[in-house]
Protein backbone atom coordinates (compact mmCIF):
# COMPACT_ATOMS: atom_id res chain seq x y z
CA UNK A 1 0.00 0.00 0.00
CA UNK A 2 1.33 3.42 -0.98
CA UNK A 3 0.98 5.88 1.92
CA UNK A 4 1.82 9.54 1.47
CA UNK A 5 1.77 12.48 3.83
CA UNK A 6 0.21 15.72 2.64
CA UNK A 7 -1.03 19.01 3.99
CA UNK A 8 -4.66 18.89 5.03
CA UNK A 9 -7.37 20.67 3.10
CA UNK A 10 -10.48 22.24 4.56
CA UNK A 11 -12.50 19.56 2.78
CA UNK A 12 -10.79 16.85 4.87
CA UNK A 13 -12.81 17.86 7.95
CA UNK A 14 -15.38 15.03 7.93
CA UNK A 15 -12.67 12.34 7.85
CA UNK A 16 -10.01 14.08 9.96
CA UNK A 17 -12.11 15.34 12.87
CA UNK A 18 -13.15 11.89 14.20
CA UNK A 19 -9.45 10.98 14.40
CA UNK A 20 -8.68 14.21 16.24
CA UNK A 21 -11.48 13.47 18.70
CA UNK A 22 -10.16 9.92 19.13
CA UNK A 23 -6.75 11.33 20.02
CA UNK A 24 -7.76 14.14 22.38
CA UNK A 25 -10.73 12.48 24.07
CA UNK A 26 -12.65 14.66 26.50
CA UNK A 27 -10.30 17.58 25.86
CA UNK A 28 -12.46 18.05 22.75
CA UNK A 29 -15.25 19.16 25.06
CA UNK A 30 -12.99 21.82 26.59
CA UNK A 31 -11.89 22.99 23.13
CA UNK A 32 -15.44 23.32 21.81
CA UNK A 33 -17.45 24.31 24.88
CA UNK A 34 -19.79 21.39 24.17
CA UNK A 35 -20.58 18.15 25.99
CA UNK A 36 -22.84 16.36 23.50
CA UNK A 37 -20.70 14.21 21.19
CA UNK A 38 -22.55 15.32 18.07
CA UNK A 39 -22.10 18.99 18.99
CA UNK A 40 -18.40 18.43 19.77
CA UNK A 41 -17.99 16.84 16.34
CA UNK A 42 -19.78 19.70 14.55
CA UNK A 43 -17.84 22.42 16.39
CA UNK A 44 -14.50 20.73 15.69
CA UNK A 45 -15.42 20.56 12.01
CA UNK A 46 -15.98 24.32 12.11
CA UNK A 47 -12.66 24.88 13.89
CA UNK A 48 -10.86 22.59 11.43
CA UNK A 49 -12.21 24.60 8.50
CA UNK A 50 -11.11 27.91 10.02
CA UNK A 51 -7.55 29.23 9.71
CA UNK A 52 -6.94 30.85 13.09
CA UNK A 53 -6.75 28.11 15.71
CA UNK A 54 -4.80 25.04 16.75
CA UNK A 55 -7.32 22.66 15.15
CA UNK A 56 -7.20 24.34 11.74
CA UNK A 57 -6.52 22.36 8.60
CA UNK A 58 -3.55 24.71 8.15
CA UNK A 59 -1.91 23.08 11.20
CA UNK A 60 -2.78 19.53 10.11
CA UNK A 61 -1.14 16.90 7.93
CA UNK A 62 -2.84 13.80 6.61
CA UNK A 63 -1.54 10.28 6.03
CA UNK A 64 -3.40 8.99 3.01
CA UNK A 65 -3.43 5.83 0.94
CA UNK A 66 -5.83 4.68 -1.77
CA UNK A 67 -7.76 7.96 -1.32
CA UNK A 68 -8.48 7.08 2.32
CA UNK A 69 -7.38 9.21 5.28
CA UNK A 70 -5.47 6.74 7.44
CA UNK A 71 -4.01 9.14 9.96
CA UNK A 72 -3.87 12.74 11.06
CA UNK A 73 -1.38 14.93 12.88
CA UNK A 74 -1.92 18.46 14.20
CA UNK A 75 1.27 20.42 14.87
CA UNK A 76 2.61 23.94 15.19
CA UNK A 77 5.43 25.86 16.80
CA UNK A 78 5.38 26.66 20.48
CA UNK A 79 5.69 30.30 19.43
CA UNK A 80 2.45 30.08 17.45
CA UNK A 81 0.60 28.33 20.26
CA UNK A 82 0.00 31.52 22.23
CA UNK A 83 -1.78 33.28 19.36
CA UNK A 84 -3.63 30.17 18.19
CA UNK A 85 -4.93 29.60 21.71
CA UNK A 86 -5.81 33.28 22.19
CA UNK A 87 -8.00 33.06 19.08
CA UNK A 88 -9.64 29.90 20.43
CA UNK A 89 -10.18 31.48 23.86
CA UNK A 90 -11.83 34.55 22.30
CA UNK A 91 -14.15 32.33 20.27
CA UNK A 92 -15.03 30.20 23.32
CA UNK A 93 -15.66 33.25 25.52
CA UNK A 94 -18.04 34.75 22.95
CA UNK A 95 -19.77 31.42 22.55
CA UNK A 96 -20.15 30.42 26.21
CA UNK A 97 -19.77 33.67 28.12
CA UNK A 98 -17.38 31.84 30.44
CA UNK A 99 -13.92 32.99 31.46
CA UNK A 100 -12.03 30.34 29.51
CA UNK A 101 -8.38 29.51 29.95
CA UNK A 102 -6.43 27.06 27.78
CA UNK A 103 -3.39 25.65 29.56
CA UNK A 104 -0.12 25.81 27.60
CA UNK A 105 0.94 22.52 26.05
CA UNK A 106 4.37 23.43 24.71
CA UNK A 107 7.37 25.59 25.37
CA UNK A 108 8.15 28.42 22.94
CA UNK A 109 11.35 26.77 21.71
CA UNK A 110 9.58 23.51 20.75
CA UNK A 111 7.82 22.42 17.60
CA UNK A 112 4.74 20.86 19.13
CA UNK A 113 2.83 17.79 18.00
CA UNK A 114 -0.63 18.50 19.37
CA UNK A 115 -2.38 15.41 18.02
CA UNK A 116 -1.43 12.17 16.31
CA UNK A 117 -3.99 9.53 15.49
CA UNK A 118 -4.04 6.61 13.08
CA UNK A 119 -7.37 5.15 12.04
CA UNK A 120 -7.77 1.88 13.98
CA UNK A 121 -8.22 -0.01 10.70
CA UNK A 122 -4.69 0.99 9.63
CA UNK A 123 -2.71 0.73 12.85
CA UNK A 124 0.45 -1.36 12.79
CA UNK A 125 1.44 -0.26 9.28
CA UNK A 126 4.01 2.32 10.39
CA UNK A 127 1.76 5.31 9.70
CA UNK A 128 2.39 6.83 13.12
CA UNK A 129 6.13 6.62 12.52
CA UNK A 130 5.75 8.26 9.09
CA UNK A 131 3.81 11.12 10.68
CA UNK A 132 6.49 11.60 13.34
CA UNK A 133 9.20 11.76 10.65
CA UNK A 134 7.15 14.43 8.87
CA UNK A 135 6.91 16.40 12.13
CA UNK A 136 10.68 16.33 12.48
CA UNK A 137 11.11 17.55 8.89
CA UNK A 138 8.66 20.38 9.45
CA UNK A 139 10.34 21.36 12.73
CA UNK A 140 13.76 21.37 11.11
CA UNK A 141 12.50 23.41 8.14
CA UNK A 142 10.98 25.93 10.60
CA UNK A 143 14.34 26.29 12.39
CA UNK A 144 13.53 24.32 15.54
CA UNK A 145 16.01 22.00 17.23
CA UNK A 146 13.45 19.90 19.10
CA UNK A 147 10.01 18.40 18.74
CA UNK A 148 7.68 17.84 21.70
CA UNK A 149 4.40 16.16 22.48
CA UNK A 150 2.27 15.27 25.47
CA UNK A 151 0.98 11.76 26.03
CA UNK A 152 -1.38 10.45 28.70
CA UNK A 153 0.36 8.22 31.22
CA UNK A 154 -1.88 5.24 30.46
CA UNK A 155 -1.22 5.25 26.69
CA UNK A 156 1.60 2.77 27.00
CA UNK A 157 1.68 1.72 23.32
CA UNK A 158 2.02 5.35 22.24
CA UNK A 159 4.75 5.96 24.81
CA UNK A 160 6.67 2.93 23.48
CA UNK A 161 6.36 4.26 19.92
CA UNK A 162 7.62 7.68 20.95
CA UNK A 163 10.53 6.22 22.92
CA UNK A 164 11.41 3.89 20.03
CA UNK A 165 11.59 6.90 17.71
CA UNK A 166 13.85 8.91 20.03
CA UNK A 167 11.52 10.85 22.32
CA UNK A 168 12.34 11.05 26.00
CA UNK A 169 10.17 12.03 28.93
CA UNK A 170 11.30 15.54 29.83
CA UNK A 171 8.87 16.39 32.61
CA UNK A 172 5.37 15.77 33.94
CA UNK A 173 2.66 17.96 32.40
CA UNK A 174 -0.94 18.68 33.31
CA UNK A 175 -3.68 19.51 30.81
CA UNK A 176 -7.19 20.20 32.14
CA UNK A 177 -6.40 18.22 35.26
CA UNK A 178 -5.08 15.19 33.38
CA UNK A 179 -1.56 13.84 33.93
CA UNK A 180 0.71 13.60 30.90
CA UNK A 181 4.33 12.94 30.02
CA UNK A 182 5.88 15.86 28.16
CA UNK A 183 8.18 14.08 25.72
CA UNK A 184 10.90 15.78 23.68
CA UNK A 185 13.15 14.71 20.84
CA UNK A 186 16.26 16.70 19.97
CA UNK A 187 16.83 17.08 16.23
Amino acid sequence: MNIHIRKAKSSDAEDAVPLIIDAIGNIAEQMTGETDSSAVHQELIQLFQREDNRHSYLKTVIAEGDDVIMGVMVLYSGLEATQLDANLVNWLRKKTGDNIDIPPEARSDEYYIDTVCVNPNYRGLGIGSLLLVKAEEMAHDAGFSKVALNVELEKEAAIRLYERTGYQVAEPWEIYGGAFHHMVKAL
